[in-house]
């Protein structure tokens, strides 16, 4: 028989650091998403308005569901927060992006405790597998499944390994048991709102994703608006900064696990080195990571971006002041969109 607490054992053989249960309904937390969609706050993320009905209920993307099996994966390494770096010339990249693509490493694993479950059931049983791609809020049901609570910075807290965690579920058919939802334990804090570079958050647990600094190293497809770079700061991809100064994670585990070691350029990386790298390096880099989804030349763009704020010399060096030079081995460079933020980064370095 197909329990509960089956299901946690075979998880924590598989890998899983956290594994809970939730019911399929319609909670009223999955009501807020059209209300934040309606003040804007998803900028070019035209896919969350498209999918917002299926969003607000698992049983929309899979009508017999019953049960949702949710998952965490612990992927923090041993390496300081992007806030205990005090070396302008570093390029700040957001922790998770280091290592493999969890997509693929998580969709396996998920996917291997799914025919686990399949092959356990003896009668007919209908699942369906996502990692952060399908229309699900796997927060609120991750939150629902009582692997922690999802605090003022919208990322989800466990109160024992902090929040670095990956999520993955598994909708499921049977009327599993379910957990006890988390409670909240975020009370008067409110370190992750005060510390955000660019004041994104509007209200605690509202993030408004274009004034982010993930948003516009990652989901931005053309221009950085320019009065937004400066607040970049030296971040190439994404931001962690909200995560880093919450007290759940002073104390955080480290993650030994091989697939989410950072890479050898991605490890405590320059900005003057990211750039001087040609597109086959940088390409080779990224390749079956998270990174991937900007590629070179929107990763080129940032980078730009960046060396502009450094103030560091050898990052300056690095991007020259050469308008006409164009790099064989890296043609990026020459693209409209990396020209332009080279162009500003250029006066910015010669201001500054």
């Amino acid at each position: 028989m197909l329990t509960s607490e089956a299901i946690k054992t075979r998880a924590r053989e598989l890998q899983f650091d956290l594994c809970g249960v939730a019911p399929a309904a319609g909670f009223r937390e999955l009501r807020v998403l059209r209300a934040w969609l309606d003040r804007g706050y998803a900028g070019e993320m035209d896919y969350l308005a498209r999918t917002a009905d299926r969003r607000a209920d698992v049983r929309a993307v899979m009508p017999s569901a019953r049960s949702v099996v949710v998952l965490g994966t612990l992927y923090n390494t041993d390496r300081p927060y992007s806030t205990e770096i005090d070396d302008p010339g570093e390029a700040l990249i957001s922790r998770y992006a280091w290592g493999d693509d969890y997509h693929d490493v998580l969709g396996a694993r998920t996917g291997a405790l799914r025919d686990w479950m399949t092959d356990r059931h003896a009668g007919p049983l209908e699942t369906r597998v996502y990692v952060d791609t399908g229309p699900v809020q796997e927060r609120v049901y991750a939150q629902q499944a009582g692997l922690g609570w999802v605090g003022k910075n919208t990322c989800l807290i466990n109160p024992e390994l902090g929040s670095w965690l990956f999520l993955s579920e598994i909708l499921c058919s049977l009327p599993l048991d379910p957990d006890p939802p988390g409670l909240d334990q975020c009370g008067t804090c409110t370190l992750c709102l005060d510390a955000c570079p660019t004041g994104a958050f509007p209200e605690p647990g509202v993030l408004d994703a274009t004034r982010c600094l993930s948003y516009l190293t990652i989901e931005t497809k053309g221009a950085i608006p320019p009065e937004q770079r400066a607040g970049l700061g030296t971040h190439v991809y994404g931001c962690d900064v909200c995560q880093e100064v919450c007290p759940y994670n002073d104390t955080a585990p480290i993650s030994t696990d091989p697939v989410w070691q950072p890479r050898v350029l991605l490890d405590r990386p320059r900005l003057g080195e990211l750039w001087l790298r040609s597109d086959a390096e940088l390409r080779a880099t990224i390749r079956n990571g998270p990174m991937t989804r900007v590629r070179v030349k929107r990763l080129r763009r940032n980078l730009a971006v960046a060396i502009g704020n450094s103030g560091a010399t050898e990052a300056a060096a690095a991007l020259g002041d050469d308008r006409t030079a164009v790099r064989s081995d890296a043609a990026s460079i020459a693209e409209p969109l990396v020209a332009e933020h080279v162009d500003w980064a250029r006066d910015r370095a010669r201001r500054r």
